[in-house]
C-alpha cells in the first residue's frame, strides 16, 4: 500500500546550506531500502515536505521526523493513499525556495513567501507539482551533482 504524507515544520534554530545538503545526502542514503522518496522544500527555518513509499515505512519516518527536537510544530497537511508516486525520480530532492522566483509563491498563497500553516494542503502539493514541472528540484536519484537542473 502506497501512501503520500505531506507536513510542514518549522527548525528550532538557523539551517545553513551546508545542513541542508547534508539532510539531502543523508536521506538519498537512507531512503532508498525504505522505499521512500519524496521532494524537501525549505525557506528560512521553514520545512515543506512529502513523503512516498510503504505505509509503514512512510510512517516510521514521520514518526521519527516528529521526535526529532531539530524540529518544531510539525503538522500533517495531507495524508493520502495513492496508486503512483509523483515523486519517484527522488530518493530525496531538495528546493531551496529562496532561489524560485517569488510569484511562484504568491500563486499558492496569500504573500510571496512559504508558509504552510495558512494555506491548504492541496495548496501545498500544487505548489510541489509546479516544482517538479518546472525543474526547480536538485538532486535527482542517480545523480552525483547537487546543482539546480
Amino acid at each position: 500500500m502506497l501512501v503520500r504524507l505531506l507536513y510542514a515544520s518549522r527548525a528550532a534554530g538557523d539551517v545553513s546550506q551546508d545542513a541542508l545538503l547534508k539532510i539531502l545526502s543523508q536521506s538519498k542514503a537512507n531512503n532508498p531500502a525504505s522505499g521512500i522518496t519524496g521532494v524537501l522544500c525549505s525557506s528560512g527555518r521553514i520545512f515543506l515536505q512529502v513523503l512516498e513509499g510503504g505505509r509503514m515505512q512512510v510512517n516510521a519516518l514521520y514518526g521519527r521526523i516528529a521526535a526529532d527536537p531539530r524540529h518544531q510544530d510539525v503538522v500533517i497537511l495531507c495524508y493520502e493513499e495513492i496508486s503512483e508516486r509523483k515523486f519517484a525520480g527522488w530518493s530525496m530532492g531538495l528546493v531551496n525556495l529562496e532561489r524560485i522566483n517569488p510569484s511562484l509563491l504568491l500563486k499558492y498563497s496569500e504573500c510571496a513567501a512559504l508558509d504552510p500553516y495558512s494555506v491548504s494542503g492541496q495548496a501545498s502539493m500544487a505548489l510541489f507539482d509546479e516544482l517538479m514541472a518546472t525543474a526547480s528540484i536538485m538532486g535527482q536519484s542517480g545523480s552525483p551533482s547537487l546543482q539546480s537542473r
